[in-house]
């Protein structure tokens, strides 16, 4: 008798508190790093539930940039080249696209014609 291998869906394993994955949780403490420097801003205000609810957003907005992919809509051209790409890789091509010059390479082969 031969041994087999069953596969079994190890996606959950590395997340930490059942809905954060390593780089969810990066991203979200990034987004609330941000929040706190308006909490403190806004805080001297006297505006400390308006600061909080930045963290707040920030933190969700991380947390949206580190979890989901890219939706694809059929309707606009855009979401068709990077539909089901997680958002944090496009925006990190969008700023190094920005950073370059906004220039891309195209390189062809170019065919000489005999006559």
């Amino acid at each position: 008798m031969g041994t087999y291998n069953i596969p079994r869906n190890v996606k959950g394993e590395g997340r930490i508190l059942f809905i954060f994955s390593m780089k969810a949780l990066m991203y979200s403490g990034i987004g609330a790093i941000i929040g706190l420097l308006f909490y403190f801003i806004l805080d001297a205000l006297g505006l400390k539930m308006v600061g909080i609810v930045i963290i707040a957003v920030l933190a969700l907005i991380g947390f949206i940039i580190g979890t989901f992919k890219f939706p694809e809509f059929s309707g606009l051209k855009f979401t068709k080249v990077v539909g089901g790409e997680e958002i944090d890789d496009v925006i990190k091509r969008a700023v190094m696209f920005k950073k370059k010059g906004n220039k891309i390479y195209v390189y062809t082969k170019e065919e000489k014609k005999n006559g």
